[in-house]
């Protein structure tokens, strides 16, 4: 497929999910453990070289809600991208169901900050969208989106163009053509930061009964301690750069989860005083790099 006049976001949703999309639902969706073992990450920085994250183990098991929660910059949604097959690790080894994780593939969806929808097609168009390379019949694939169009609460937008949605409309559309793929693991990259508040929390609301409904295994990166504690089954806190678990937290209250409730709160406090000190460090890490470039440009200049 050409990449002309494609946008970025639509791109890294394509290149996420394509390359092995033509198996069937049914060959890719069975449970599985997902197993991160020593993983270290490193990349060549304008200063050098930067490890992203150090040693980090964490197994999820099917049907499992983990958070992911740190201060910017600490390897979050490289963890993420490595889980999808987008990058490799520089140490360790990633495994799911078995199989090591070496590709892309579409046992493993990923949603992006950005909806990444494709403007040219209607509602319907953009779930079976990921379906086409299957072999699946039109008829299948569109009577496929519609289910999970009306799972997400869309059921009668199908023929509705992308321009004609809001914010959070945009965003369950892109959860209904993640979900429809039926990949073993979800992979959500802070897909809400962008909505306004009451939008987010509906969406919170939501996100929670379709994960009870599918029992989907779901990889959650966020920012925010209070989306983790109402969506997680367990909170993984980073440390700041390099990126290491800090915390592992356990949020063991029933569903559906009110934001406001108590036990929420609570365990969102818990969340923010394992976080405290790391953004505190992550903060510092940031001035000394703004600090070194400007004597950098600085230097270059007097040199000219």
């Amino acid at each position: 497929m050409s990449t002309l006049g494609i946008p970025a976001p639509v791109r890294r949703w394509r290149d996420a999910v394509l390359p092995q999309s033509r198996a069937l639902p049914a060959e890719r969706s069975a449970p599985a453990t997902l197993r991160v073992r020593s993983v270290t990450k490193t990349f060549h920085g304008a200063g050098g070289l930067v490890t992203a994250l150090d040693d980090v183990s964490v197994e999820v098991q099917p049907g499992e809600f983990v958070c992911l929660v740190g201060p910017s910059g600490c390897g979050k949604s490289t963890l993420l991208n490595l889980i999808a097959g987008l990058d490799h690790p520089s140490q360790g080894q990633l495994m799911l169901g078995g199989q090591a994780i070496e590709r892309p593939g579409a046992d493993r969806v990923v949603m992006f900050q950005e909806p990444a929808l494709f403007p040219w097609l209607n509602v319907r168009d953009n779930v079976a969208f990921g379906l086409t390379l299957s072999g699946m019949r039109r008829a299948q694939r569109y009577a496929r989106a519609e289910q999970y169009l009306e799972l997400v609460g869309l059921g009668q937008f199908g023929r509705a163009w992308v321009h004609e949605l809001s914010g959070g409309m945009k965003g369950r559309v892109a959860l209904a053509r993640a979900l429809v793929l039926d990949p073993r693991v979800l992979l959500m990259d802070e897909p809400f930061a962008a909505l306004d508040a009451q939008t987010r929390d509906r969406l919170l609301l939501e996100l929670q009964r379709i994960w009870l409904e599918t029992g989907k295994t779901i990889v959650f990166v966020t920012h925010n301690v209070r989306e983790a504690a109402v969506l997680a089954n367990r909170v993984l806190v980073f440390s700041a750069r390099p990126g290491r678990i800090k915390a592992e937290i356990h949020i063991d209250v029933p569903r559906p989860r009110e934001l406001k409730s108590p036990e929420m709160l609570a365990a969102a406090n818990r969340i923010s005083a394992e976080l405290e000190s790391e953004v505190t460090i992550s903060e510092e890490q940031e001035m000394a790099t703004a600090t070194a470039r400007n004597f950098a440009s600085h230097g270059l200049l007097w040199r000219l």
